[in-house]
């Protein structure tokens, strides 16, 4: 029985790839004006929606035909401002009743997307179906998946003709190992992978025996914020995230215990929203921080709020790419996180541009925090050198990048296509 499903297997796939060679000698010539971009929930927030909009933005003011493509809509109009010459194409809208055909696929799990997926509870048959046709339907263009689920589908349906990128916002090292299995097999198929990090370029590299076309490094660039930098001299310790026992806030909250012991003067804000919110605000009542530590809920518009502090904390354990790191640094703010492999470690050179905890303790971030609040020599210099840094991730140079990625892949395809014509 195993056998016969074997070869019935391998004749599905000689078929699978039979249409894709007709339908490639059909296909309009390969382009890069029109690009889309495949996220999971356009409307939400957090960073990977921030910097695919502000990259979708960058893209439309250079000519490109923006589409993004997100599998989800639970909310009538996005949180983060986006261009208006960028499209929006939804596949699931979650806002409308669903019946019918639609209303039993969406109680059944996904078949596409890998269970360990992060986000694998939010996908259903009815998404497997949507996104299945959608990327079936392009035939030309490119079209950039952002996050590990989305790009195993888009590496095995995307057609010949398309070029297509996938983009990673987590590192490699933090996929379970079935999610490794997936990408080693199936990322070689990309036109391109993009990281964020070198450390995580040096992963794909080491890991992948089969690479995809092109394998890049292109950080996120600094989106626009409102407001000028910090002044410093607010008493305000701000971090900002999804609160999620990812992000690590119970530690911060417990390090906090410390530091307003020693300065009751200070405040520390928490913005974001999440699963763990009820616990983190049982957590300050039990610890005796009511008043000395905030959770004012998400932030509309996150550059007046950094803008009013004079200290930015992250206490993730793991980060792919924090785009809030380079948020505060562009305010000015001076910056202490605790020392993760990726992200953080090759944004922030120690003592410089800011302070990096290791050992990752709470009394290390505690003895961190109560350095920079009593050092306001020290505060200055490194919120002055975040800014120099924070100017290296301005649109303008990040942008540069994937232009020239762009322009690349779409040589390479010229190429091909004189070679087999």
């Amino acid at each position: 029985m195993r056998a016969l499903a074997g070869k019935g297997k391998k004749v599905v796939y000689r078929l699978f790839e039979a249409r894709n060679r007709s339908r490639a000698r059909s296909a309009p010539p390969p382009s890069t004006h029109q690009i889309k971009i495949l996220i999971l929930h356009a409307h939400g927030m957090g960073g990977t929606i921030r910097t695919v909009f502000n990259l979708a933005g960058y893209l439309a003011s250079t000519g490109h035909d923006v589409e993004i493509v997100s599998i989800l809509k639970e909310a009538e109009r996005p949180f983060f401002p986006i261009d208006p010459r960028v499209r929006f194409r939804f596949l699931d809208d979650r806002l409308v009743p669903r019946t019918g055909l639609r209303g039993r696929l969406a109680k059944m799990p996904s078949r596409l997307i890998p269970p360990q997926e992060a986000a694998y509870h939010r996908f259903t048959l009815w998404t497997d179906l949507r996104l299945a046709r959608w990327i079936r339907s392009v035939d030309t263009g490119v079209i950039m998946a952002t996050r590990p689920g989305l790009n195993l589908v888009l590496a095995q349906l995307a057609l010949p003709s398309v070029i297509t990128i996938g983009q990673e916002h987590v590192a490699l090292r933090g996929q379970p190992q079935e999610m490794q299995k997936l990408i080693k097999r199936r990322y070689r198929k990309f036109d391109a992978l993009v990281t964020l990090t070198k450390a995580d370029m040096r992963d794909y590299r080491a890991t992948l025996r089969r690479k995809p076309g092109k394998l890049a490094r292109i950080p996120n660039a600094v989106p626009p914020m409102t407001g000028g930098t910090s002044t410093l001299e607010d008493k305000v310790v701000v971090a900002v995230g999804r609160m999620t026992k990812l992000k690590g806030f119970h530690r911060l909250i417990a390090a906090w215990k410390t530091v307003a012991a020693a300065h009751p003067d200070w405040t520390l804000r928490i913005f974001g929203a999440g699963p763990q919110e009820d616990n983190l605000r049982a957590q300050i009542t039990e610890a005796g921080l009511r008043g000395r530590v905030e959770l004012p809920g998400p932030a509309s518009d996150i550059g007046a709020e950094l803008e009013k502090a004079s200290i930015f904390v992250l206490s993730s354990r793991h980060e792919g790419f924090p785009m809030t790191i380079l948020e505060a640094m562009a305010k000015g703010l001076a910056i202490v996180s605790f020392n993760s492999p990726h992200g953080p470690k090759e944004m922030i050179t120690d003592e410089v541009d800011g302070l990096l905890v290791t050992p990752r303790t709470d009394t290390n971030l505690a003895a961190a925090l109560i350095r920079v609040i009593e050092d306001e020599e020290l505060r200055r210099r490194l919120a002055e050198h975040a800014l120099r840094t924070a100017a290296t991730y301005d649109m303008e140079p990040v942008g540069a990048m994937w232009d020239a990625l762009l322009e690349e892949l779409l040589t390479r395809r010229d190429g091909t296509d004189e070679r087999s014509s």
